[in-house]
């Protein structure tokens, strides 16, 4: 009896449930949709990046687990890593900075084939990576415009035999103009764009070194 009784409780339930859903025209569970953004490839270079005729693998970055994920980070201090509420990038922001670092990389006209690992592209080197910072920074206060860090380590590893041939970290802080989240995530775009375009000019560069010296 007790048994029979609860069943018909939360039948009850579902039941008003799907009736308020109904009248409301909300389901059940969902809410507002967050906002996505996304960031764009670097697609100006220097003249003097040389042309080269070896092919590279553009590996998915590594990071910690606060920063691999598709929510915006900030910090409040050095200890803390909080997002923002109701913002999103389109994908995990170690894919994300991967895809625009391969998009970077065509746009530079300077290589020959440059692609994904999952491409199957034999590949003379491969970009290494490890997003070690990518959020907007509000030390000066939570009412102030942030500064946004990004800071890249990047490894060349020369194959076959994995072997490291070149690294440097590439960092850049820059000052977002407000604090809209599309002046933030602008910010972003300009900071990501920095390094990457550094990124791009160093492992054309170093990259064609240590191949000629093989």
């Amino acid at each position: 009896m007790t048994k029979n009784f609860s069943l018909q409780k939360i039948a009850a339930a579902v039941a008003f449930l799907f009736i308020a859903s109904a009248c409301t025209g909300v389901i059940p569970g969902t809410g507002p949709q967050p906002d996505l953004y996304t960031l764009s490839p670097k697609s100006t270079f220097p003249d003097s990046i040389p042309l080269v005729g070896w092919q590279l693998v553009v590996e998915e970055p590594i990071a910690a687990g606060g920063l691999n994920t598709q929510t915006i980070a900030l910090r409040t201090t050095q200890l803390d890593l909080k997002y923002f509420a109701g913002a999103r990038w389109t994908e995990r922001s170690t894919r994300l900075v991967q895809t625009l670092m391969v998009e970077s990389f065509e746009n530079s006209g300077k290589i020959m084939a440059v692609g994904r690992q999952v491409i199957g592209l034999r590949s003379d080197l491969n970009v290494k990576s490890e997003l070690r910072e990518f959020q907007a920074e509000y030390f000066d206060g939570v009412d102030k415009a942030p500064n946004i860090r990004v800071r890249l380590n990047v490894k060349l590893i020369r194959q076959p035999r994995r072997e490291i041939v070149a690294s440097r970290t590439f960092e850049t802080l820059v000052p977002s103009t407000g604090t809209s989240m599309r002046s933030i995530v602008e910010a972003f775009d300009e900071a990501v764009g920095k390094v990457l375009k550094n990124v791009v000019t160093w492992t054309l560069t170093e990259g064609d070194v240590a191949l000629s010296n093989r």
